[in-house]
């Protein structure tokens, strides 16, 4: 997420008073300034800089990112640059989302009761969520008007809590840092490379990749469906259609839609005991041809197959595969496991059921 200029002004203002901004983590850190136009001085004596530069990181991040009273003050600080959306029902379904998020992430990493996230929705109608310092979480209002589903909505808060669980946002800062001071043995005036530092996004595409599979693996902690890691990806290629820059999160430091799609279309091969694929919107299940959703609604049919591929990967996952598929209504059921709710567009659910059995 880009930083808004009225926060970059107020970075510049601190700047002159002895601080630096840690990009794509929106905190401020202590360094040293020997003049107001972010005064490092030249690069000469840079060692001795950069190992100042270092201590006052270091102590800037045991206080923002890992003290208590810190890291709520860089929460309300958030707050006030950013505003907060207080609309009821957006805020209870994030209140319940994070809850249950939460108790999935403590299922594999207890670590997480020690800093719980703070989190709220900001005024800003781009479709974001960003994780920074301190477990301090903000979700866009924009993001609702892309995603309208929970199971969507969890995947991309399961990814920011991964960013916070493997503490991204510090790494990311002590890396920004290195490579500035670094890059100072270029003969660049230090001042010029700590305002670079401003602009300069700190999260790289291995922490993301890390980010994605985490997520996949709380999602499958929960009782939110699995197939929805590569159904959100499939809705923004689908949304995005046309738009240039629509979604302007995706930049050069994130892997492409398609592969962060693709990618979690294997975890979900893999999750469902290599059972279960799907090709240009084609369930398959055992090399053979179980389903093409119809469309619904905003969601198209490849979205859609995406939500069928998760159920039956959880049913192959936790052994219901070897009950009978039966139909309950419009639903085809794998056991006690739902795997798709017809539609009128769809084909019956008996004739699913019957060629389900038939594969599976």
């Amino acid at each position: 997420m880009k930083i808004k200029k009225s926060l970059q002004k107020r970075i510049v203002s601190v700047l002159a008073a002895g601080m630096i901004m840690i990009p794509g983590a929106y905190g401020l850190a202590p360094a040293p300034v020997a003049h107001a136009e972010f005064g490092w001085g030249s690069i000469i004596g840079a060692g001795i800089q950069g190992a100042a530069a270092h201590a006052q990181l270091t102590a800037f991040l045991k206080k923002y990112n890992d003290s208590e009273e810190g890291r709520q003050e860089f929460f309300e600080e958030m707050k006030k640059q950013y505003g907060v959306n207080y609309n009821t029902y957006y805020n209870n379904k994030i209140d319940t989302i994070m809850a249950n998020l939460t108790a999935a992430i403590g299922a594999v990493d207890p670590t997480i009761y020690d800093k719980p996230y703070n989190y709220f929705i900001n005024q800003d109608k781009s479709f974001n969520a960003f994780c920074t310092l301190g477990h301090n979480m903000s979700i866009n209002t924009g993001l609702f008007s892309v995603l309208t589903n929970d199971d969507e909505i969890a995947v991309v808060l399961g990814h920011e809590m991964g960013h916070g669980q493997k503490d991204h946002p510090a790494k990311g800062a002590r890396r920004s840092l290195n490579m500035s001071i670094l890059g100072a043995a270029t003969g660049t005036d230090l001042g010029v490379i700590v305002a670079n530092v401003i602009n300069n996004r700190n999260i790289t595409k291995p922490m993301e990749r890390e980010a994605d599979a985490l997520a996949f693996e709380y999602i499958t902690h929960s009782n939110y469906n699995p197939g929805a890691c590569a159904a959100v990806w499939q809705r923004v290629m689908d949304k995005s259609k046309g738009q240039e820059n629509a979604m302007q999160q995706f930049l050069s430091d994130h892997p492409s839609d398609g592969d962060r799609r693709d990618a979690y279309a294997k975890k979900l091969y893999e999750y469902s005991n290599k059972h279960v694929t799907v090709k240009d919107g084609t369930v398959k299940v055992n090399g053979k041809d179980f389903v093409t959703p119809a469309a619904l609604g905003d969601m198209s049919s490849a979205e859609r197959s995406y939500f069928v591929v998760g159920n039956l990967a959880a049913a192959y996952h936790n052994g219901h595969n070897k009950d009978a598929a039966y139909v309950d209504g419009k639903t085809v059921m794998l056991g006690v496991q739902p795997i798709m709710t017809c539609t009128y567009d769809d084909e019956s659910a008996q004739k699913l059921a019957d060629r389900l059995n038939k594969i599976k």
